[in-house]
């Protein structure tokens, strides 16, 4: 059986080691960007079935990453989840950026795990 393969865009270095090490121990192929600047060719390159990307990223802005996967018609199928720590007031623009789901920080392993077997088999 193939493995499914998600992106995982997280500045902080240990989150996105957590995330990394979570979905890689459940059998995920992970790849890891700090910033998310290079989203286009990572895309092209790795071909993820989903992307787990963080709302407030040091150089750019995972709501803006969001709609650039989903208005590009390449990309525009693959379910995106943003992780937030900040209030849940945020979720219409979240929503409104397109993603398919959130995941609000701190967070667990089961929600997580959930929210991306959710986006997954849908």
């Amino acid at each position: 059986m193939k493995k499914r393969r998600i992106l995982v865009i997280e500045d902080d270095d240990i989150v996105r080691d957590t995330i990394e090490l979570l979905l890689s121990y459940k059998g995920f192929k992970v790849s890891t960007s700090a910033t998310g600047l290079d989203i286009l060719p990572k895309i092209e390159e790795f071909k993820p079935d989903l992307i787990i990307t963080d709302i407030f990223l040091g150089q750019s802005d995972g709501r803006v990453i969001c709609q650039s996967v989903k208005n590009d018609p390449k990309t525009h199928h693959i379910p995106v989840i943003i992780m937030s720590g900040a209030a849940t007031d945020i979720y219409n623009t979240i929503i409104g950026a397109g993603a398919n789901d959130i995941v609000l920080k701190p967070f667990d392993e089961q929600t997580l795990l959930s929210r991306v077997q959710r986006q997954l088999s849908a």
